[in-house]
């Protein structure tokens, strides 16, 4: 019998790729995909290979429903699909007050718009029991100044995955949000030493989260462990957010 499946979209750097090789040791195969990081998320599959667990790699633009509903086609998924963890997304910053609407149509279209049309196009191989982590943000609650628009499309991605969490709870499906800090990912990237330092300072355990730290409540999302938690918002942040 084959493994668990497992899907992570973004899953070639930071959050994502540090997610699918917490999946691939808990025992599951793991269907990652990118969409222009095609070198990272190939070394993602390399490393999960060599532990022994199965994995591949699919390009997709999840802002494009034609790719999206490609992604569907994969044999893989015949077998049905247990995990899924929307975790692709695009971050730009730009003031609020300089916010044009194309560039707020691109960001909801993908980080919100992306989320909804690929569940929408594995929905049919979801299992009984399947389990769906949403990555959110702190900003989609506290919202920012240089990021509105991906505020505010954490937001509606927030409000949608506790929708569908009551509409899929009776199948015995759980949906579950996870509301990252800062964390050690290239949107923190171009920080300068002193920019960091500052950043460190602000969250009561004094440092900047890790992917793993991320992807450890992920695993407890997809566990057992987790069978009553649904529709929740889980903050990991350190204390710097406290809602």
């Amino acid at each position: 019998m084959a493994a668990p499946l497992a899907l992570v979209t973004g899953g070639g750097r930071g959050i994502g790729a540090a997610v699918c090789e917490r999946l691939a040791a808990d025992g599951y195969r793991v269907l990652l995909t990118y969409h222009t990081s095609s070198r990272p998320a190939e070394e993602v599959v390399g490393r999960i290979l060599a532990s022994g667990s199965d994995a591949v790699a699919v390009k997709v633009d999840c802002s494009d429903m034609g790719e999206v509903a490609l992604l569907a086609d994969h044999p893989w998924f015949a077998s049905g699909l247990d995990v899924l963890v929307l975790n692709h997304g695009r971050y730009d910053r730009m003031a609020a007050d300089e916010l044009d609407h194309e560039r707020l149509r691109q960001t909801m279209s993908t980080n919100f718009e992306g989320a909804f049309m690929v569940w929408r196009s594995v929905q049919e191989f979801l299992s009984n029991d399947a389990r769906i982590v949403v990555i959110g943000s702190q900003l989609g609650v506290r919202g920012s100044p240089h990021g509105a628009d991906y505020s505010a499309s954490k937001a509606a991605l927030h409000a949608w995955a506790r929708s569908l969490a009551q509409a899929v709870g009776p199948k015995g499906q759980r949906v579950n949000i996870i509301a990252p800090g800062y964390v050690d990912t290239d949107i923190l990237a171009g920080d300068s030493a002193e920019k960091r330092k500052q950043r460190e300072s602000e969250v009561p355990l004094q440092r900047i989260g890790q992917p793993e730290d991320i992807a450890g409540v992920v695993s407890f999302l997809y566990s057992t462990d987790s069978a009553y938690v649904n529709g929740a918002v889980i903050h990991v942040n350190g204390g710097l957010f406290l809602p």
